[in-house]
Parts: C-alpha cells; sequence; structure tokens
C-alpha cells in the first residue's frame, strides 16, 4: 500500500495544466481536467473540493468557470498537495511492539519501553525528511520538468484543447 495516494497524483497533474501560461491555461473545468487525464469527473471533483478547502485552488465564475490556481505555481509546494488531498497523516505509526516480546512475559522492564523506539525514530527521520524534501519541490519545478521533457508544441496542444472544450460549451449555450 502506498503512503501517498493516487489523488495526489491526479491532483499534481491537473495544478500542473494550471500553472502560468504559456504551457498551462489560467483556469478550466473540473469535467475538461478529468477528460484530459482519463478519469471519472466526479472523482477530480473531490480532489478540487480538497485543493479549494487547502486554498490551493479557487473557483472562478463566468463563461469560462472552473478553477484556478489561488497563487503563482512557485509558491505551491507538493506537500501542500499531498496534506491537501491525503491529510498530514504519519508516514508510521508506532505500535510499540518492544513491550510485547515473550522474554518479557507481562512485565516489559523500563529499560525496554523508555525513551523513543528504536524504530520509530528511523522513521520518524524517514517521515521528516520525505516531507522536507517534498516542501522543497514547487508546483512551478515540476511544470518545467514536465516541459522539458516533452515536446515544445505539447504545452500549447494542451492550451488549445482546453481552450476548445471551453469554445464548445459556450456554443452550446448559445
Amino acid at each position: 500500500m502506498s503512503h501517498i495516494s493516487t489523488g495526489v497524483e491526479y491532483a499534481l497533474h491537473c495544478m500542473l495544466y494550471l500553472a502560468e501560461p504559456p504551457h498551462g491555461v489560467r483556469e478550466a473545468s473540473v469535467r475538461d481536467l478529468a477528460e484530459l487525464q482519463g478519469v471519472p469527473a466526479e472523482y477530480v471533483a473531490k480532489l478540487f473540493t480538497k485543493l479549494h478547502k487547502a486554498g490551493l485552488v479557487v473557483a472562478t465564475e463566468g463563461a469560462r468557470g472552473g478553477f484556478a490556481l489561488a497563487r503563482p505555481s512557485k509558491e505551491i509546494s507538493v506537500l501542500d498537495v499531498v496534506d491537501a488531498i491525503d491529510g498530514d497523516k504519519p508516514l508510521f505509526e508506532c505500535r510499540e511492539i518492544r513491550a510485547r516480546c515473550a522474554v518479557f512475559g507481562d512485565d516489559a522492564p523500563p529499560w525496554a519501553t523508555s525513551g523513543v523506539c528504536a524504530v520509530h525514530a528511523v522513521m520518524k527521520n524517514a517521515e521528516k525528511r520525505m516531507r522536507e524534501a517534498l516542501a522543497a519541490d514547487r508546483l512551478a519545478d515540476l511544470s518545467g520538468r514536465m516541459h522539458a521533457k516533452a515536446p515544445r508544441t505539447f504545452g500549447p496542444q494542451v492550451v488549445k484543447w482546453l481552450g476548445g472544450r471551453t469554445d464548445q460549451r459556450r456554443a452550446a449555450k448559445r
């Protein structure tokens, strides 16, 4: 089981499409972002509800209404998205197994249970480092990596596709 959910992955990909032009659009509908990635719109709507509650995206109104980043992509960390979608859950939950050693019977000695468990200490350190790494990476960094790898035509294709979807909806309303 992974500790960072698939929802985080989808949220990050959706938010990458909302990163600043020319590679992203300023706003897009949940339905369009879902269709762009081939996932149910209801699922993406739940993700964006969490992102909105965390102050990472804002709802936009009007014919092009949908969602936009609440602040520039360079100010949104990957950790912000992880915490918004998955919550601030610990990587490891110590079960105090050290007190249950059969050698101790029903009465574990103080030396065995005092202080922080050695296993727990290692896991807390790993979690701290993971959170520091996720906090250091910004949405803008991810966008830069993605577009450095993709053909130069990819960003404009996405922008055109999303813009075309908005134009189709507007035409259908007339």
